[in-house]
């Protein structure tokens, strides 16, 4: 598949969690990877999904000089995704409890061990609001609950919450590519009988009823669809909202109450949130 290279040229050195936002707003307008190394912040991007969000990503673009950033791009052929992922993750640590590394790390002395290979997929534990919900989901009460990872990613939530002892898991994400990861990542963790991965957005939540759901997504896609997260999750069920903003927290929080969602706690890692809700 034919990629094109964004290389956005910073004025001095930055580091990965300042560039963060930019990150999360290119991912959402349709980028599948990046590198980053010092003051410059590689961006890779399919020619099909750079002919269908041009207009949009230059918009974009152009509020970043305003910073003084300068940016270019070049044509890409036959990237190795795999070589471009091999020289960026390392194995992430949350806390003492859960280690998170790709197949070609030494296994970890951590009590969950979770391997994910991520390709083009989001959800490695490097990113603020991953690291937010592994971290979140230790305090909930899980086992012999069935839950939802709403735009699973590589499914990593939704292989950690069988390893803590849900019983069943429903992942689902929008994009062919991530469905696809999150396949291959729950068989080599073991849990393929336990998750069922769809492709497909909250249309797909219909009778299905939820003890508790995962939803890393972004302001508005979270926004858009409370109503469908609250009306499939039972009574007593709880969700951790992320992928957002502290500007955002408030909004969020007062669409959930108007949906029967109950604020309960609030979490904060650098600059991204994750607010934690229950239907009563």
């Amino acid at each position: 598949m034919e990629y094109y290279e964004l290389k956005i040229i910073f004025p001095e050195v930055v580091e990965e969690e300042d560039t963060g936002i930019i990150v999360a707003d290119l991912g959402d307008l349709g980028f599948d990877s990046f590198q980053q190394e010092e003051n410059i912040l590689n961006g890779y991007i399919s020619a099909i999904s750079l002919k269908e969000k041009k207009t949009e990503i230059e918009n974009y673009l152009q509020t970043l000089k305003n910073d003084l950033i300068k940016y270019e791009w070049s044509k890409m052929e036959n990237i190795d995704w795999n070589a471009v992922w091999e020289s960026n993750f390392e194995p992430i640590q949350v806390g003492d409890l859960c280690c998170v590394r790709a197949p070609f790390h030494q296994p970890s002395t951590c009590r969950y061990d979770i391997v994910i290979m991520p390709k083009m997929s989001f959800g490695t534990g490097h990113h603020a609001t991953t690291y937010l919900m592994i971290e979140n989901m230790f305090q909930m009460n899980i086992q012999g609950k069935n839950g939802l990872d709403m735009g699973c990613g590589t499914g990593i939530l939704a292989i950690l919450a069988i390893k803590l002892g849900a019983s069943f898991m429903d992942a689902i994400d929008i994009d062919d590519w991530a469905v696809e990861n999150c396949l291959e990542n729950i068989k080599t963790n073991g849990v393929e009988t336990k998750v069922s991965v769809m492709q497909g957005d909250a249309s797909r939540l219909h009778a299905t009823h939820y003890d508790f759901i995962f939803a890393n997504i972004n302001r508005n896609v979270l926004l858009e669809n409370m109503e469908k997260y609250a009306s499939c999750l039972t009574t007593n069920g709880e969700i951790l909202f992320s992928g957002f903003l502290e500007p955002d927290v408030q909004t969020i929080v007062e669409c959930a109450e108007k949906n029967g969602l109950h604020f309960v706690e609030h979490h904060t890692k650098d600059g991204w949130q994750l607010i934690r809700v229950r239907k009563i």
